[in-house]
């Protein structure tokens, strides 16, 4: 009876005690958007459609309220985008089929714009990551992997992006990209999530056959292409949240990526 008096006391008393929900703020961390906007600048790939806003409404309607409204089409690769594994790799993961664990992860980040510097045929290679590695450790299983080659510098220029400003052009593009040692490496022996980079393909320009891409897409490890303001991530301790327009069975995807700093 005394026990059972001594509970009902205390649980009379919690009772009597104020209860506030803790205060979730977002002060201890810092977001970094790493998207080009999407506009009539924007470079895509030079076979594609590019995009394009037309104006439905803007203004104030006959009701006297404002009202805007605008249609818009593009390709599903161009700009700030995802290449999801099925782009190059039958039978793997379409957009809309990519786990959100793939898409929201702990992000690294390798800079070699000291070494593709002058050198628009770059290839990202395996013993870019080991040298990665030896200072800031082994890249964790899961994680998205961020490349920057410094070639955002050239973004808008399509010219200068890409090697090639005319339509249609796919001989004369010049930029960095994976090579197949690279992909090999994060897709089978590091086991990474995702990759990106600040170019318009996880292949270098010149590529015919675009072996990064298909090992990747093999593996169903997603591509995150023409990325943004990389300069400004550390190399790790952030994570990536990339997530694209999810169209039901697209092989890739306008992008919106963030990089969270903690």
């Amino acid at each position: 009876m005394k026990k059972f008096c001594l509970h009902h006391a205390l649980f009379i008393w919690m009772l009597a005690i104020p209860f506030t929900f803790p205060t979730l703020t977002l002060a201890d961390s810092r977001y970094i958007d790493l998207t080009h906007p999407f506009d009539q600048s924007t470079i895509y790939w030079p076979t594609s459609r590019p995009f394009q806003l037309d104006e439905v409404h803007k203004g104030k309607t006959e009701s006297g309220f404002w009202y805007e409204a605008n249609n818009f089409s593009a390709a599903e690769h161009g700009g700030t985008h995802i290449d999801a594994p099925a782009h190059f790799a039958k039978g793997r993961w379409r957009v809309d089929e990519i786990p959100l664990s793939r898409l929201i992860a702990p992000g690294v980040l390798l800079d070699v714009s000291h070494k593709a510097e002058g050198h628009p045929d770059y290839l990202i290679s395996v013993q870019d990551f080991l040298e990665w590695e030896k200072i800031h450790g082994t890249i964790p299983e899961g994680a998205i992997v961020l490349v920057r080659t410094g070639w955002e510098k050239f973004w808008p220029d399509k010219r200068k992006y890409l090697g090639s400003d005319k339509p249609g052009d796919t001989a004369h593009l010049h930029f960095p990209g994976f090579g197949a040692d690279a992909a090999r490496f994060l897709s089978q022996k590091r086991k990474v999530a995702a990759v990106g980079l600040d170019t318009a393909s996880l292949d270098f320009g010149q590529s015919t056959t675009f072996p990064a891409h298909q090992i990747f897409g093999e593996a169903n490890v997603s591509g995150l292409e023409n990325l943004h303001r990389l300069a400004e991530l550390p190399y790790k301790g952030f994570r990536i949240i990339a997530l694209p327009m999810k169209i039901g069975g697209g092989s890739g995807a306008p992008l919106r990526i963030v990089a969270e700093i903690e």
